[in-house]
Parts: structure tokens; C-alpha cells; sequence
């Protein structure tokens, strides 16, 4: 009788095993191949656009390590080696080939800005009305926020072979944010088994926002509950249109915001002037202006720059080699001596090997001045306690008009030549581009 039920239960155990391998043969083909994944909004977007920008595997930065790579070369002019927008401020930005550039910047570039409700006294969240208006949103960045770093940005440009196929004209483009972030329960857990199974292993479940790049008309503005409020960026407020309600909840708790989190688009019809070192009207025949950046269109590092730097900072677990991309810039060249920059006062980018048939002009308007928000990792969003802020201070303190401060890097503003309406002031910088300086002297840092 033992041996009996000895065997049944062998018998059970059998069975169960060959039912457990067979459902299991069963479900994991159809786990990899229909993944629990909830739909994307990129799922759609991909029926019509493409994403832009430079894949990792294709990054004009993959040799910025290397200094071999990037020294000056005898006989030959520095070179545009990488391009940079971030559409959204103090988020994640997107490498480009090609730019065009705009009298505010490189086109796409600091469109947004998140922003926090601030006031003397506490603010509830959902806060509205008359209580609101008590209180002033001002801008943040990576400096208070460090988990800014790893917002992902998308750009999705119309593609015109996709719509054809799909029988569609459209001229949208859309930016598309993405941040960590996992539910509770199972939905959290399918979740990141979703997001495992098609990014791979080391893949975390995500949250998605959809923005319009282009700005909303009158109706549209209306329709979707926006307004026009006024933010401080530094010293100066700008009216810009209020488009919180397109951002989620989680996002403030990801990035540990207390304060009410409002993301603001810059109008174009109402761009920040920009005066201090910037060229004047009646010099270029119209006042230099930008959106979301923190004074001056464009900004410009030299790799050779920031690797000579990199030597002189110390390194720790924490902080182990520095990319250039700490430090936020457009235009990223290579191929010049350490620190030339320094003394430019005009610069021309001409064709080079890039393709383009067009000149590029810039006035170099003065010296990066730098805060502390380098000291976040640009890819982990991790806080260095000291540095490379206190090498900078220093080493970099080369400028009369900020004492005391580091600066590496220069800021620019676009010049026209020629133009002489509104719509010819446009150029195109590509990478591949010469860099021909034509002007050079001392600059002095003039603060708002």
C-alpha cells in the first residue's frame, strides 16, 4: 500500500513537472513575442515620424576620451566636431549632425523650462486660482534637481515616406519625455519585465510625456486649458505659456520637487533680449534674443579644453573622467589648442568637409561663466560634493568681470550677413565644419 502511494505521488509530481515545462515552452515564445507592455506613445508616432538625432553606436562624442583624437592638427583649423540641442532645459539633450541656427539658437534648442511655485510660505500642490497668483514660478535646473539628468528627450520629425504610406500630410513635430519610474503592484512589476524584455536587462520601467514642439495657436491654447503666466529665469521674468497640465504627478515625485512643478514653453513672438556682452541693435540692425537658455543663444566648448581641465580635477569612485556634456554646450569643436577660445571675439565656420555651401558667423560674446550644475553626472544624475566646481574656481578664474568664478567655454550669438528681413536670418552649422577665427581680444564678463 506504501509503495502505491509512493508511486502516485511520484506519478504526480512527474505529470505536474511536464504540465509546468509545457506551459512554460508555451509562454515564454509569447511573453518575448507580445512582451506585457503598455503601449507607447512612440508606438503610435512611429506609424508617422521618425526619431532624430544620433543613435549612441553613431555619436560624434564616442572619442571624446581620447586626446589623441581631438589635439590640434599642424596646418589645419579646428573643426565642429558634435552638435547639441535640449529642447527641454536642463534635461537630457539630443546629438544632431546638422542645425540650423536661429537668431535665438540652434532650432529646438531650450523650448521648455520646468518651473516650481514658489512663496514665502507653503503652497498646496494642487493650488489654483487666486491662491496661486500669490506665488512666483521660477525656473529650475539640474543645480536644485539633479534627477533632471536623466529625463530622456525625443525629438519625432514628420517622415515623409511614412506618410505617404499612410495617406497623411502633417508638419508636427513632438517631443516625447521620458523618466524612471514603477508602479506598485503588478502592473509595476509587468511593467519592468516589459521593459526588460525589449530594451534589455538593465532596462526600468518608464513614464512617458508627449509635447508639441510647434507652438499652439490661439484655439488650441483655449481648447487645451493653457495660459500665459510669468516665470523667472535668474534675474528676469518672462511671460510664456503655462502647459502643466501636460506634465503627470509622478514626475514631481521623481524629481523631488515639494513645491508645485510647472513646465513652461517659450513663446516666439516674445523672446528674452539679450543685452550685457551681446551685440547691439544698431550694430547688427536687431537685438540678439533667446528662449529658455541662461543668457546668450548659443554656447560653445573646446574638447581639447575640457580634456587639459579634466587632468588638473581629482578623481574619485564618485567621479572617475569628465564628460563634455556636463557642461551643456551646442557646439562642440575639436582641433584647437586648450583654452584658445578664451580670447575670441568672432568666429566663422565654413563649409570644411560638412556638406553645407554656407558660411556660418558668430560673434563670441564673452566667457562661460559656470555654476555648480557640472558637478551632476549627465548620465546617473548624481551630485559630486566639490567637483569639478572647486578646480574651476581655481584654475578657470580668468575673467575681471566675475571674480572668484570658474569659466570654460564661451557663449555666442548668431550673426547674419547680408540679411535683411526677419526671415533671412538663418544659417546651418553641420559637424564637419572649419572654424576660422577672424577676431580675437580680452573679453570682461558683464553680470544682470
Amino acid at each position: 500500500m506504501g509503495d502505491f502511494s509512493l508511486e502516485a505521488l511520484n506519478l504526480d509530481l512527474n505529470a505536474l513537472f511536464l504540465l509546468s515545462v509545457t506551459v512554460l515552452a508555451f509562454l515564454v515564445p509569447v511573453v518575448i513575442i507580445l512582451p506585457p507592455v503598455t503601449p507607447q506613445k512612440s508606438d503610435a508616432l512611429l506609424q508617422t515620424h521618425s526619431l532624430a538625432g544620433l543613435a549612441p553606436s553613431r555619436s560624434n562624442l564616442r572619442t571624446q576620451f581620447a586626446p589623441a583624437a581631438h589635439e590640434p592638427r599642424p596646418g589645419q583649423p579646428p573643426r565642429v566636431q558634435a552638435l547639441m540641442v535640449y529642447p527641454v532645459k536642463s534635461c537630457r539633450g539630443v546629438e544632431v549632425s546638422r542645425a540650423r541656427v536661429l537668431p535665438q539658437g540652434l532650432e529646438f534648442d531650450r523650448l521648455f523650462t520646468f518651473a516650481q511655485l514658489r512663496s514665502a510660505f507653503p503652497v498646496p500642490v494642487d493650488a489654483s486660482g487666486a491662491e496661486s497668483d500669490a506665488h512666483a514660478w521660477s525656473f529650475i535646473t539640474q543645480r536644485q534637481f539633479a534627477r533632471l539628468a536623466t529625463v530622456a528627450v525625443e525629438l519625432w520629425l514628420p517622415d515623409e515616406m511614412k506618410l505617404r504610406k499612410q495617406s497623411m500630410k502633417t508638419n508636427e513635430a513632438f517631443l516625447i519625455l521620458r523618466f524612471p519610474w514603477q508602479e506598485r503592484g503588478l502592473r509595476g512589476l509587468l511593467a519592468t519585465i516589459g521593459a526588460k524584455l525589449t530594451r534589455g536587462l538593465r532596462a526600468v520601467a518608464e513614464k512617458e510625456v508627449l509635447l508639441p514642439v510647434d507652438f499652439p495657436d490661439a484655439d488650441q491654447i483655449k481648447a487645451r486649458g493653457y495660459s500665459y503666466e510669468d516665470v523667472t529665469i535668474w534675474k528676469e521674468t518672462v511671460s510664456a505659456l503655462n502647459m502643466s497640465k501636460e506634465i503627470p504627478e509622478e514626475l514631481r515625485l521623481y524629481l523631488g520637487v515639494s513645491n508645485k512643478l510647472g513646465l513652461f514653453r517659450i513663446d516666439p513672438q516674445k523672446l528674452r533680449e539679450v543685452y550685457h556682452c551681446a551685440p547691439r541693435k544698431e550694430d547688427i540692425g536687431w537685438q540678439p534674443v533667446c528662449g529658455f537658455q541662461d543668457g546668450y543663444p548659443l554656447h560653445i566648448q573646446n574638447l581639447c579644453s575640457v580634456q587639459t581641465f579634466d587632468a588638473q580635477v581629482p578623481k574619485d569612485d564618485e567621479l572617475r573622467q569628465l564628460s563634455v556634456l556636463r557642461f551643456r554646450p551646442n557646439i562642440i569643436l575639436s582641433g584647437g589648442p586648450a583654452y584658445d577660445e578664451d580670447e575670441w571675439k568672432q568666429i566663422r565656420l565654413r563649409p570644411g568637409t560638412s556638406g553645407l555651401y554656407n558660411d556660418a558667423l558668430l560673434n563670441v560674446s564673452c566667457h562661460t561663466v559656470r555654476c555648480r550644475l557640472p558637478n551632476v553626472d549627465p548620465d546617473t544624475g548624481d551630485r559630486h560634493p566639490t567637483q569639478p566646481d572647486k578646480t574651476l574656481r581655481a584654475t578657470r578664474d580668468i575673467d575681471a568681470g566675475a571674480p572668484r568664478s570658474g569659466c570654460l567655454g564661451v557663449q555666442a550669438t548668431p550673426l547674419f550677413e547680408g540679411a535683411v528681413t526677419e526671415e533671412d536670418r538663418t544659417a546651418w552649422v553641420s559637424v564637419g565644419m572649419d572654424v576660422s577665427v577672424e577676431e580675437r581680444g580680452e573679453h570682461f564678463y558683464l553680470k544682470s
